[in-house]
């Protein structure tokens, strides 16, 4: 199972969203850990994501609140070598710009 799908199926255990988007975006950071030397992506490493995600669970949360929650969700990930994250979380009836 890929680490996005992981990632997808702990978020939806976790917080039962009514919206989730995981967009893999280490693609576009060449020259990190996970490309080769030459610079390309060699399509194995999956260390860069993007979490948009509405759940009735953040409702009355702080944003970094949110963001730990998210953090606590994905913890094997993240001890397992997901590198960067970066989590645009709302609770339902929030604007949100995606």
């Amino acid at each position: 199972m890929s680490r996005q799908a992981r990632i997808e199926e702990k978020l939806n255990a976790a917080f039962a969203p009514e919206r989730l988007a995981v967009v893999n975006e280490s693609h576009l950071h060449a020259g990190h850990h996970d490309h080769d030397s030459d610079g390309t992506f060699d399509g194995a490493g999956e260390t860069h994501f993007r979490v948009r995600i509405v759940a009735a669970a953040f409702a009355g949360m702080s944003r970094v609140e949110r963001h730990r929650a998210v953090n606590e969700a994905l913890a094997g990930e993240i001890a397992a070598g997901l590198h960067a994250l970066a989590v645009e979380p709302a609770a339902p009836g929030e604007k949100v710009r995606w």
